[in-house]
């Protein structure tokens, strides 16, 4: 039975994420039952990062580019393996792709009107909304901050954390900056 499991192992040759559209920040390449090929080659596009990471831990990051997977371009990952067969054999571990382009165009706005003292008006109740954008600058700190193992992170689910962010530090600023009302909309 362990031979036949073994024979159906498939060893991946090419590692890589064509995005095929937005929406996903963080995407982990299907590694089931498959192994990295001693000199397989990872490709890492414009406006990408890749991580690996091996036995829960962040072997590497890797910029735009092609690479050829060895002991060369891997230290970290053979440093932590203790491999003495300098390669040769094939290996396990999980890639993760991260978009690094811009996330244009978020929208934020205030859900309930603010309410601010005006010495000239009383009581206003204001409301507030805009756009931003973002990127993924670091992805070591991303995957192990935000992200983590999941199969893929979309966009979705990072705007409500920071458009919550967004309007928290509006509120705060508007509330305490004590500026008249008329001079809000300046």
């Amino acid at each position: 039975m362990a031979l036949m499991d073994f024979v159906k192992k498939q060893f991946i040759d090419i590692i890589q994420w064509t995005e095929e559209g937005d929406g996903t920040l963080a995407w982990r390449f299907p590694m089931r039952d498959m192994e990295i090929q001693n000199g397989g080659t990872l490709v890492v596009r414009e406006s990408q990062m890749a991580v690996f990471v091996n036995e829960g831990q962040v072997a590497d990051v890797f910029g735009p580019g092609t690479y050829k997977l060895t002991t060369q371009t891997l230290p970290v990952l053979t440093y932590l393996k203790n491999w003495d067969k300098l390669f040769e054999s094939p290996f396990k571990s999980d890639v993760y792709f991260f978009s690094t382009r811009q996330q244009v165009d978020q929208k934020w706005g205030t859900p309930q009107p603010i309410t601010i003292r005006d010495k000239d008006f009383g009581a206003v109740r204001l409301r507030a909304f805009g756009n931003y954008a973002y990127r993924v600058a670091d992805p070591k700190l991303f995957h192990t901050e935000i992200s983590g193992t999941r199969e893929a992170y979309p966009v979705a689910d990072l705007d409500g954390q920071l458009r919550g962010l967004v309007l928290q530090n509006i509120s705060n600023a508007i509330a305490g900056s004590g500026l008249p009302f008329l001079d809000l909309a300046a």
